[in-house]
């Protein structure tokens, strides 16, 4: 009875229909005008703007003919040594002296360059075959170096020709970052003996395709005739020496920036 008599109460009372309709809070009405606002601003953004990103590889400065590694075509002991490692050699020089059975025979370049690590030393026996120098081929102290970049495969493809370089050179670091630009890609990841064909370290090799393959990124040296190591750096002047070959460094490569909408476009 309690029930039906509240019923009919609420059935006796006239309708409110005089009173204002309250939607929202004015807290709500804020919330909605801020959300709306953040939407249109990101939906501009997405078409208009632009989002850059670097790719960071390790790597190493060096002369775009690479290396090779000696080896003596004879067996015998090393009795002469006529070449230091950092010593420039033209093609046919005689680096080694090695005494055979049939006599005396010279262990000679194969091409012009630069030695970069003299393994065979005076008393040293030697078998054919065996490593006794590896040989960086440059013909002058003039050749431009590079920056070889060793990209994993998974991001290779997104490095553009002629994109900018950062680099860093670990003994350099406190004169800033070398610059430079990319002047190709390679075609395919390098296995670890590739690498080493080319660097004449296999050492090297190991610690750049550590994880797999990589693909290898040459990157062009900006020159400066205003600094001591005839290249640019981010600052002024540069270290206050030359730059030497087979030193190690680091890159970041800038790639093509991007426009947020893109990431959604199929």
């Amino acid at each position: 009875m309690q029930f039906r008599q509240q019923a009919l109460s609420k059935l006796q009372s006239p309708e409110a229909l005089d009173l204002p309709v309250r939607l929202a809070r004015p807290q709500g009405l804020l919330v909605l005008a801020v959300t709306l606002v953040v939407m249109a601003a990101s939906a501009v953004w997405a078409v208009t703007g632009s989002v850059s990103s670097t790719l960071k590889a390790d790597g190493i400065l060096t002369y775009g003919q690479g290396s090779y590694v000696l080896q003596t075509p004879v067996t015998g002991q090393v009795t002469g040594v006529f070449v230091r490692e950092g010593q420039r050699v033209r093609a046919d020089a005689p680096l080694l002296k090695v005494r055979t059975e049939q006599g005396d025979r010279a262990v000679r370049a194969i091409e012009a360059g630069r030695v970069t690590a003299l393994v065979a030393r005076i008393g040293a026996v030697v078998t054919t075959g065996a490593d006794v120098a590896t040989v960086e081929r440059t013909g002058s102290a003039r050749d431009p170096l590079v920056a070889m970049l060793y990209v994993p495969a998974t991001g290779a493809g997104t490095v553009p020709a002629g994109a900018e370089v950062d680099l860093t050179v670990p003994q350099a670091r406190q004169y800033g970052m070398l610059h430079g630009t990319v002047k190709a890609v390679g075609r395919g990841a390098q296995t670890r003996r590739q690498v080493a064909d080319l660097l004449g370290d296999a050492d090297l090799a190991g610690q750049f395709t550590r994880g797999g393959p990589r693909v290898p990124v040459l990157v062009k040296l900006t020159r400066s005739p205003a600094t001591k190591s005839g290249y640019a750096w981010s600052t002024p002047d540069g270290p206050p020496y030359a730059l030497t070959s087979m030193t190690l460094a680091s890159g970041a490569v800038h790639l093509a920036e991007q426009r947020p909408i893109d990431w959604l476009l199929p």
